[in-house]
């Protein structure tokens, strides 16, 4: 079968097409024909992290079809479509390969008005909205329709594969959704993802506007840009309110004390990664509901437009994502 691997962390370039033998699922996995793997930030960043024990395949998720069973796996999953997810949190195999063996919890059944390039835009993206969308104090722990009535919630960067699935997944639990762009083309995508309010911030006043649109402050931020944005969030949150921070915009966070503290504000660091098992559990269960409820969208209409490349171009997607494209990278791995 065909596989991107890697060696030795470096740039895009260390990304090697090459042939490998088709692995059998061992106890409790399954084996998946994958037909889309997803590109994410986090990807490029471990490939230029650290020089991997091995070779290998990189991108968490993915979308494609059960083909073969472990033991201790149902028989009947043979043929069923499904969405991947951290295939390669802390193994050598992730999606940029034909066949990838992963825990059977790992595959997620897609209901059959969901696509391959839907399955393989969840994952990564839409376990961390879920999480930072419920991090705030009284909860809930799992998101389903009416779950946020009565909130409303600050998508910071709602252009971004992270802010789009949390606008679509706030708006599916009854939430007021409000996002913070940079320019015409992101309010657009903004706007297509289901927001209620878009809030260009070079043009306007943000502070001010969000004060006009929720002038009780808005309940949960979920925010990309931290320092950069500390100042703002603590201008339009509610009292109790949540800053669940899930990207590092490379500077160091210098939290308002007093006024953090007047307001019970309370910043949360979110990393879909390491959250508790149980919190994980929650946000597939909930991702998987929103799926079957038709609530999650991805492509150009969804505010999440494709960029898609061939396997042999997986260097090219991972430069993409790293150059900041706007939207989701795919790759086209087989016809699966």
């Amino acid at each position: 079968m065909k596989a991107i691997t890697y060696t030795t962390s470096g740039s895009p370039d260390v990304l090697t097409l090459t042939d490998r033998p088709v692995p059998e699922p061992g106890t409790g996995e399954v084996r998946v024909r994958v037909a889309v793997s997803g590109v994410n930030p986090t990807d490029w960043k471990a490939r230029t992290a650290t020089s991997p024990d091995g070779a290998q395949v990189p991108n968490q998720d993915g979308a494609g079809t059960v083909d073969a069973v472990g033991h201790g796996v149902p028989a009947d999953r043979i043929g069923e479509r499904v969405w991947l997810w951290e295939a390669a949190w802390q193994r050598a195999d992730g999606t940029a390969q034909e066949y990838v063996t992963l825990p059977a919890r790992q595959a997620v059944a897609l209901p059959a008005h969901a696509g391959f390039d839907l399955g393989a835009s969840l994952g990564i993206p839409a376990l961390t909205a879920h999480r930072a969308l419920t991090v705030a104090d009284g909860g809930p722990q799992r998101l389903a329709p009416g779950a946020l009535a009565g909130r409303t919630v600050l998508v910071a960067g709602g252009a971004g594969a992270v802010g789009n699935a949390a606008i679509q997944l706030a708006r599916w639990a009854g939430a007021t959704v409000v996002t913070t762009v940079s320019g015409a083309r992101k309010a657009e995508l903004a706007t297509r993802a289901g927001a209620h309010h878009v809030v260009n911030y070079r043009e306007q006043d943000a502070a001010a506007e969000i004060r006009r649109i929720a002038p009780g402050g808005v309940h949960i931020v979920v925010e990309v840009a931290p320092a950069a944005n500390a100042a703002l969030d603590v201008a339009v949150t509610a009292p109790d309110a949540v800053v669940a921070f899930y990207a590092d915009d490379g500077e160091a966070l210098s939290v308002p004390v007093r006024p953090s503290m007047f307001t019970n504000l309370r910043w949360q660091g979110v990393l879909v990664y390491t959250v508790p098992a149980a919190a994980k559990d929650h946000a597939v269960a909930a991702v998987s509901a929103a799926v079957a409820d038709g609530a999650l969208h991805a492509g150009e209409d969804a505010g999440l437009p494709f960029h898609r490349f061939p396997l042999e171009r997986a260097a090219d997607a991972h430069a993409a994502v790293q150059d900041g494209a706007v939207g989701k990278v795919l790759i086209d791995v087989s016809t699966a």
